[in-house]
Order: C-alpha cells, then sequence, then structure tokens
C-alpha cells in the first residue's frame, strides 16, 4: 500500500527543507534595521521638530501633548496591523508578510517628507500626518512578529535565543541611523532651516530602505516549519481564533510582559521632550540629546547578542524579570539627572538603564514571546499580544506631559514611579509564564509540552554550536533511509 502524499509537487517535504540560521538572522537583522529606521525618525521628530511646524500653539505644553499624540497614534493602528499582518504570515508564509509590512513602512514615510506645515495648509497638516502615522503604525505591526518568527524557526535547538536576538539588534541599530542622520543636519543646519527643510531629508532617505529591504526580503527562505505546517495542511484559515482558544492566557501574560517597553518611551520620547523642550526651562541643546539615544543604543547593540545567548544558557525567566526591574528601578536617576541639567550624568544613566539593563528584557522577548505559542498560529500571537501592550505604552508620553507638564514639579518622581510600577507588572508577568528554552520547536504552545532534560539540552545545545547542521543532516538521511524502504517496487 502505497504512503499518502500530503501537499502538491511544489510543496516540499519536511525533510527536502534547510534550516539556514544565519541567513535569516542577517535578513531579519538588516530588514529591521531598515523598517524601524522609519519608525523612530518619527519619533525624533514629533519631540524636536513636529510641535513647531504641526502644532504650533501659545502654550508650549499643548504643542508638545499634541505632537507627541501624533506619535503615540501610529501605536493605535499597530493591533489592527498585527491582526491583519499576523494572521498573513500564518497563512500566507513569513517570506510574504515581511515584504508587505516593508512597502507599506517605506511609502508612508517617504509620505511624510512631501507634507506641507500647519503655516502652509492649516489643520489640514497635521490631519495628513495622522493619517500617514496610522500607515507607519499599521505596517511595523506585522515586522518584528514576522522576523523573529522566521529566526526562531530557522535556528537549532538551544541556539534561538541567540539568534532571536539579531532581530532586535536590527532594531537598535535602526534608531542609532534615524539619530545619526538628525545629528549632522541639526549641528550644520540654523534652527530654522533645520526646521523649514532639513528634518524632511531622513524622511526622504527612506524611498533608498525600501529598496533595499525589498531585494534583502526576496531573498530570504520561507521557513522550515511553516513548509511542513503547509504540506501537511495545518494552516488554520483563521488563527486569530485559534490562538485566543488555545493560548489566550499566554497572549494576556505577554501584554502584560511588554509593559517593560516604558523604559525605551522615557528615555527617548518623554526623555527628549523634558530635556529639549524650553517649557520645562532645562533646555539641554537638541544637539546634544540626539547623542544620548545614538551612545545607548551602541551599547545595546554589543550586550543584546550576549543576553540572548544568557537565555540559552540559563533560560528567559530570569534576564526578564532582572532587566524589568532593574531598569524600572534606575528610571528615577535618570529623570532627576535631566532635572539636574547634568549632562554626563544623564548619559551615563541613559546607556546603563536602556542601553545595558533593559537589553536584558529586549534581547529575550522576541524569543520568549515566539515561544509562547504553536507555529500556525506564533506570528498572530507574538504580533498581536506585542503591539497591544505597546498601544498602552505608545500614550505614556502624553500622559506623562499632562501629569508632570512644563512648569510642574516632581517630574522624575512622578514619571520613574509609573515607568517602575509597568515594569514590576512586566516582572510579575514573566515569573507566572512557564519556561521554554528547552522545549523543542514543535512541541511550544503546547499544554502538554515537556522540556529536554538539562543534561540532554547541554549536550545538544553544543552539538549545534559545534556542528549546526549535523542533527538535519542525520535526520534528512534517517527520513530517506526510511522513505526508501517504504516505497513500492517499480
Amino acid at each position: 500500500m502505497q504512503h499518502e502524499v500530503r501537499g502538491g509537487a511544489d510543496t516540499p517535504s519536511p525533510t527536502d527543507v534547510r534550516k539556514t540560521p544565519k541567513k535569516a538572522a542577517v535578513s531579519g537583522w538588516v530588514g529591521s534595521a531598515l523598517e524601524y529606521y522609519d519608525f523612530f525618525i518619527y519619533a525624533q521628530a514629533a519631540a524636536l521638530v513636529f510641535p513647531k511646524i504641526f502644532f504650533p500653539s501659545a502654550s508650549p505644553a499643548v504643542a508638545l501633548i499634541a505632537s507627541l499624540a501624533t506619535y503615540a497614534v501610529g501605536y493605535v493602528a499597530r493591533p489592527l496591523g498585527a491582526f491583519l499582518l499576523g494572521q498573513w504570515g500564518d497563512k500566507h508564509g513569513r517570506k510574504n508578510v515581511l515584504v508587505v509590512a516593508m512597502l507599506m513602512m517605506g511609502m508612508s514615510t517617504f509620505a511624510i517628507a512631501l507634507l506641507p506645515t500647519y503655516g502652509q495648509i492649516g489643520v489640514l497638516a497635521p490631519i495628513l500626518l495622522v493619517m500617514l502615522r496610522l500607515v507607519q503604525g499599521f505596517a511595523v505591526a506585522g515586522e518584528l512578529g514576522g522576523a523573529s518568527a522566521m529566526i526562531v524557526e530557522h535556528a537549532p535547538f538551544g541556539r534561538r535565543g541567540y539568534y532571536a536576538s539579531f532581530t532586535l539588534q536590527g532594531t537598535q541599530a535602526g534608531q542609532i541611523i534615524a539619530a545619526a542622520i538628525f545629528l549632522p543636519l541639526s549641528m550644520a543646519l540654523p534652527a530654522e532651516a533645520f526646521n523649514s527643510w532639513g528634518w524632511r531629508i531622513p524622511f526622504l532617505l527612506s524611498c533608498i530602505v525600501v529598496l533595499a529591504g525589498y531585494l534583502i526580503r526576496r531573498r530570504v527562505d520561507e521557513t522550515p516549519a511553516f513548509l511542513t505546517a503547509e504540506a501537511h495542511h495545518e494552516v488554520p484559515k483563521a488563527p486569530i481564533v485559534h490562538v485566543v482558544r488555545e493560548s489566550g492566557w499566554n497572549m494576556v501574560r505577554a501584554v502584560c510582559m511588554a509593559l517593560a517597553n516604558v523604559i525605551g518611551v522615557t528615555t527617548a520620547v518623554f526623555g527628549a521632550a523634558y530635556a529639549t523642550q524650553p517649557g520645562y526651562g532645562i533646555e539641554m541643546s537638541t544637539t546634544t540629546y540626539l547623542w544620548i539615544p545614538v551612545l545607548a543604543n551602541i551599547a545595546a547593540i554589543i550586550v543584546i547578542p550576549f543576553f540572548g545567548n544568557l537565555s540559552d544558557r540559563i533560560g528567559r525567566r530570569p534576564l526578564m524579570i532582572v532587566g524589568s526591574l532593574s531598569s524600572g528601578l534606575l528610571s528615577y536617576a535618570y529623570m532627576f539627572a535631566i532635572s539636574q541639567k547634568n549632562v554626563a550624568l544623564t548619559v551615563i544613566l541613559a546607556i546603563v538603564m536602556w542601553g545595558i539593563l533593559y537589553q536584558m528584557w529586549n534581547a529575550t522577548f522576541v524569543s520568549f514571546f515566539q515561544e509562547m505559542f504553536p507555529t500556525r498560529t506564533r506570528v498572530t500571537g507574538f504580533a498581536v499580544s506585542q503591539n497591544i501592550g505597546l498601544v498602552i505604552i505608545a500614550f505614556l508620553p502624553t500622559v506623562f506631559a499632562a501629569v508632570a507638564p512644563p512648569g510642574s514639579e516632581n517630574v522624575p518622581l512622578i514619571v520613574g514611579s509609573i515607568s517602575f510600577a509597568l515594569a514590576i507588572i512586566a516582572a510579575i508577568a514573566a515569573w507566572s509564564t512557564r519556561e521554554t528554552h528547552r522545549v523543542h520547536l514543535n512541541q511550544l504552545g503546547l499544554p502538554d509540552a515537556v522540556p529536554v532534560p538539562r543534561e540532554e539540552y547541554e549536550r545538544l545545545r553544543t552539538e549545534s554550536i559545534e556542528q549546526p547542521n549535523a542533527g538535519q543532516d542525520r535526520r534528512k538521511a534517517a527520513a530517506g533511509s526510511i522513505e526508501a524502504s517504504s516505497s513500492p517496487h517499480r
């Protein structure tokens, strides 16, 4: 009796597909860097330029709140983008969703560069800005979920945390590039020229970003895990229904853990406004403050692979807990340093808080979140959970500016307390989640998944480091022998 063949002639079997973790990691790094460059140049402009040209007001506080609110609007669209693009990635493949997200992000960013200001067309200018920010948020919602799923599913057992961390290293690089583009412009141009046309240059450069990202994403191989699920007809028609029904509590935990992103918002968004906007009376130079995220992210790029590798050794939960609590606690000191106009201390604390301590959490969450969901709903579960959490975080700069407006006292205490409280929630959620680093890929997200014994895990992990393709080659050879022995004679 012949064996049933699942899938068509063009559908690879599980043994026909070779994992390519290095290729997936490189493409994830570059793609994330390019796409998050687009997203974060808006954050820089919202804090430094947009209050003056899109939201003129007699009150600096009103203009700042309005500008930071448009930054948050980009996150409002993210749950919808996560819902649609996450399902696209689970139904049509990780590669497809990454190309779609890149094209949408690049085109909307380029369009922002062409916008007239409030002084030219009045209220229509901020309306158009908000619409384009919504498209940005929709697009970026599918980026990290798709890219990290691509890497986790290509990575060898025992190395998922290390390889997945390169996606986050790419997002930090995107932030460095965003600030690095603004820095020479703000230094070289007079303030009037920078506010008139200089700020548009980083947005115009997104056309190059789109082309480079598209070429990179077109060369990425689809993951063996998705191709296997597709060949076995295990791809769900409605992934969101399945992930809510089967992994609902894990989604809630992931949303709570995502609140640790408050650290980046406190440092780079509200911190920039607090330090540079005239209403607060601190008035650090824009050029000086733009160096803070650059230096902090350089430190992050260095330590992220280390923490990703450490999570493969000791587990995801310890780093998620320690990283969120330690960086949240240090936010008090960081805001205090700004209030004292101590530039050197502000830079040091930003590097320690955001560039090192927070990166324990940041380098680890991408693999941890992916490992909380099974293959058939992985992108949807990750994207929806992460982006719901980010929606909550996105409005914090506006909340900070409202509860601690220009002219108010105790800004460091107010902002630091909110940041630390959210970090505590994130740590508790991580503590309540099952450890995943010793669970095989095909058992991830299953309630009855059994971790590999520690001794066996260490052996397999060492093997994957020393001979990354050995295990897969043996599996393919064994599968070929079984197929040959079971095939009928012609």
